[in-house]
């Protein structure tokens, strides 16, 4: 007996520890953890986005709103007009799709103007801008940045300088003859060389930004001028 039970003994102590079961290692609880954490966090921010969407989304329109009767001076009701397929017409609820004007009327259901958003490269980042187009004058009546990551007290001036908004009280877009094409296109100068209506005052210390912006309404002037003239029959009556 004595034997059997030595030689027990010494079998239990030379028997390799068996692996412990894959899910029960350290590494193994970690990457559980990880994993559930990731899931917990992922379901909260879509839950967060589906929660907050329609609050931005509401937000805005209502700082898009507030815009459009800035840049269109006498502004008391507005209409949207989507352009899709060489076609202008009143746009539907949340409709996306064509580009977009946004026509203004007075307290007399006369048009005031068309308020227009474009974009492009600023120093930093997009700039998004909106401006107003009086056809009374054939000439961009005001502007306002909607979105601009710009540099703090440089680039930023492109919202706050008094002089290099003043660019925009009357900047002439008139069209050429054929009607297709704005016949002095949009310039920027050095600050103190502007003498035509349709150039840009720098900003000192910003030519980058001012020359987002000058390069935006460029385009974008380029592009909905002829459409706004040409469509301007539809866009008197739209309040009417």
């Amino acid at each position: 007996m004595r034997v059997t039970k030595q030689m027990a003994d010494e079998s239990n102590k030379t028997a390799p520890p068996q692996a412990a079961p894959a899910g029960d290692t350290g590494a193994g609880r970690m990457i559980l953890t990880m994993a559930g954490i990731g899931l917990v966090c992922g379901i909260l921010i879509v839950c967060t986005y589906r929660w907050t969407f329609a609050g931005i989304k509401e937000n805005k329109a209502r700082f898009l709103d507030q815009a459009i009767f800035q840049v269109l001076p006498d502004t008391k009701e507005k209409i949207t007009f989507n352009y899709i397929n060489n076609v202008l017409t009143p746009a539907g609820e949340d409709e996306q799709e064509g580009m977009k004007f946004y026509a203004g009327y007075n307290a007399a259901h006369k048009l005031t103007g068309v308020a227009v958003q474009a974009q492009g490269q600023g120093f930093q980042d997009l700039v998004q801008l909106l401006y107003g187009y009086s056809p009374d004058c054939h000439c961009i009546v005001g502007m306002k940045v909607l979105d601009s990551r710009e540099t703090p007290g440089l680039g930023d001036k492109i919202e706050t300088d008094a002089n290099f908004r003043a660019n925009f009280a009357a900047l002439d877009v008139t069209l050429n003859d054929a009607m297709d094409e704005i016949a002095n296109p949009i310039v920027l100068v050095k600050p103190r060389q502007k003498h035509h209506p349709w150039e840009i005052e720098a900003i000192s210390g910003a030519t980058i930004s001012s020359r987002a912006v000058t390069d935006i309404l460029h385009a974008s002037s380029a592009a909905a001028i002829p459409i706004i003239e040409t469509n301007l029959t539809v866009l008197q009556q739209g309040a009417r």
